[in-house]
């Protein structure tokens, strides 16, 4: 009797199969209908091929297009190598080189014969990749050797697959993919059974980019081609969508429009802010100081430049001196003549964060335990070294501000002061309109400090949540394993915007390894000198890229006490000029920031235009109402006017341009 392997699924139940058996003649055991909708499967956790036979005893889940995470994972990957079949297809002697899936879909980066591919060609490409598909051609894995596999790639002319294959570890299985028995793809897999299990309808090639070989400026330039692709059509076409409604609300076409702020190649990665922008920022400083007074916090503010052994000390010279901004201590030559600065100048950095100077503030002086815990504040102005390719209008910048701070604290008020920093969070996101994910976290592979000290803060961290009610569904908690920092675990605030996008704003870490390294201590109880824990907070991030989030996430259409003018009094005739006048003062002396439109225009024009500036509110005001001392509020985004006394739109605007922790809460 040939031997059997006991295959459990996950319904408890167990199946006898022969050796040599693989998840696809489970799947056909157990019913055509299932034989059809798999697409690979899950043997003892892992992710593999259906054709893959069995090694022993195994536990199995079949992935169907109803595990959405894995389907998508395995369609993304299969698309970017149709991708590059069909480009090989269509352009012979183009060189493959990479094609990983993305969060929505997928790449190829090429080495093209004869000239860079644009997005002309991406059309063809499509009904080739289209054809590949309808020829349901097979996915079959095998495993070669490293010497076969290399003899291969350079007898095509593969250059860069060749080197790649040189260079993978010693001791690992080295596999291909074949797609039909005319096109393979060095990968290591798990791939749909064959092409036709794909939607043809659920992709599409949207656009070309250069990108260096390996990342590598000084390798060769490659052609990159993405795409996004989906498990059906109503998925493609909902995130078509997304990314049409995405456009439309870009920050940084909404920021033009508005006249809020520029970028420009002076200044690689900063921000000029416009008056109307940096109204803006003026008000979320001065929410936020309002947050951190209430919450007992000491607002500082410390040196942009500090000396290269400070940053030594800490830690960051030698692990993010890649990323700072370096300056030579001396006074630069202003001869002509010889090096503008010379080869024994002492070196000093821009503050790429703010923690190490939190750190000296707090050793001047000695500290007891009954000054803990101490919350200093900064509205920190901070410079990080971003190559420029990844700077994105104020999402990534390289001169940013954070609603920095630092709480020094016993070990023993760890979790009150989480727990305080989560409610705090809490009420501000929710001032804000978005609803948030909270994330722990967990100690990565490479970390410092003791398992002891790893879980203690992980469950100090758990704890806090639990108490501030925020540790459930409602809120999203999730783990993350492996994701915390080096010296800590962190809670991370997820915020969800209009559009569904996801943002990672708000974080609290628990430090033990600063205040070790820069010698911060505080006189216990006992007498004795104990180090302080260093809680590391902010709410909004940056305030850079909070106002991008805000003017995406409203689509400029920004809550009335945010918007830069919050109201414009426009006049139909000149008669009203002056009427006019006496309007806008009074809605000044009501604290209400407002413009007066007193151009010869006709009035649907001067709507449209203040429309496309986000304007709150437009008062229009003619000759009756100057008579009859009204106005005509028109809201934004509503066709209907209505007419009221000039004292009910005085007290409409005061009361809609309060900010909400200002206005009252009622039980």
């Amino acid at each position: 009797m040939s031997e059997m392997f006991k295959i459990s699924l996950p319904d408890g139940s167990v199946r006898d199969m022969p050796v040599g058996s693989t998840p696809a003649d489970v799947a056909a055991a157990i019913g055509p209908g299932l034989a059809k909708a798999a697409l690979a499967a899950k043997v003892d956790g892992e992710l593999v091929d259906l054709s893959r036979p069995f090694m022993g005893d195994s536990q199995l889940a079949l992935v169907t297009s109803k595990d959405e995470a894995d389907a998508l994972e395995l369609a993304r990957h299969d698309y970017a190598h149709i991708l590059a079949e069909a480009v090989q297809a269509l352009f012979p002697g183009t060189q493959i080189t990479f094609g990983p899936s993305t969060d929505d879909g997928f790449y190829y980066d090429f080495a093209p014969k004869d000239r860079p591919f644009t997005e002309e060609d991406l059309p063809a490409i499509e009904a080739k990749m289209r054809e590949i598909i309808a020829a349901n051609k097979p996915l079959k894995r095998e495993v070669w050797t490293r010497e076969d596999l290399i003899a291969r790639w350079k007898s095509e002319g593969e250059s860069f697959k060749a080197e790649w294959a040189a260079e993978l570890p010693e001791g690992e299985e080295l596999t291909v993919y074949w797609s039909g028995g005319d096109w393979l793809d060095m990968c290591r897999g798990p791939h749909l059974p064959s092409t036709g299990k794909l939607d043809p309808a659920a992709f599409k090639l949207t656009r070309v980019s250069g990108a260096y070989w390996r990342g590598d400026q000084k390798n060769a330039m490659l052609s990159r081609i993405y795409g996004t692709g989906w498990l059906n059509k109503k998925q493609l076409d909902a995130h078509l969508t997304r990314l049409e409604e995405a456009a439309k609300r870009d920050h940084r076409k909404l920021g033009q429009e508005m006249d809020l702020f520029h970028l420009q190649a002076e200044a690689h990665g900063s921000v000029f802010w416009h008056p109307k922008g940096y109204v803006i920022w003026r008000e979320l400083e001065a929410y936020m100081r309002r947050a951190i007074d209430g919450a007992g916090y000491r607002e500082v503010k410390t040196p942009q430049v500090m000396d290269a052994r400070q940053w030594e000390q800490s830690g960051h010279w030698g692990k993010y001196r890649e990323n700072m901004f370096v300056i030579p201590d001396e006074v630069p030559n202003v001869e002509d003549e010889g090096p503008i600065i010379s080869d024994d100048a002492d070196w000093m950095a821009l503050k790429p964060m703010n923690c190490p100077a939190h750190v000296l503030i707090f050793r001047q002086g000695i500290k007891s335990y009954r000054d803990l815990p101490m919350r200093l504040y900064e509205n920190g102005c901070c410079h990080r070294n971003e190559p420029h390719g990844a700077l994105h209008g104020l999402m990534r910048v390289r001169q940013f501000t954070q609603d920095d701070a630092h709480i020094f604290c016993r070990e023993d008020q760890i979790v009150a002061e989480v727990q305080a920093f989560c409610e705090l969070a809490d009420r501000v996101y929710r001032d804000f309109g978005f609803t948030y994910a909270i994330k722990l976290a967990l100690r990565p592979e490479n970390r410092f400090g003791t398992e002891a000290m790893w879980n203690q803060a992980e469950a100090e961290l758990r704890d806090a949540v639990a108490r501030a009610g925020l540790a459930s569904a409602e809120y999203g908690w999730e783990e993350l394993p492996g994701e915390g920092a080096f010296y800590a675990p962190k809670l991370e605030w997820h915020l969800t915007d209009a559009i569904g996008r996801t943002w990672q704003v708000g974080t609290i870490q628990s430090d033990r390894v600063l205040p070790e390294r820069l010698d911060a201590s505080y006189v216990a109880e006992d007498g004795a000198r104990h180090r302080p824990v260093m809680l590391h907070r902010a709410i909004f991030g940056s305030y850079e890229r909070f106002i991008g989030i805000l003017i995406e996430h409203f689509a400029g259409k920004l809550p009335v006490w945010l918007a830069p003018v919050q109201a414009v009094v426009a006049t139909i005739v000149s008669d009203a000029d002056g009427y006019a006048g006496e309007v806008t003062a009074k809605l000044k002396a009501a604290g209400v920031r407002v413009e007066t439109d007193l151009r010869n225009e006709k009035i649907n024009y001067k709507v449209r235009e203040h429309s496309l500036q986000k304007v709150p509110y437009l008062l229009v005001v003619g000759k009756r109402e100057a008579e009859e001392g009204t106005v005509a509020i028109r809201t934004l985004g509503e066709q209907q006017q209505k007419v009221v006394s000039l004292d009910e739109a005085i007290a409409l605007l005061r009361d809609a341009a309060v900010a909400p922790d200002l206005r009252p809460h009622t039980a």
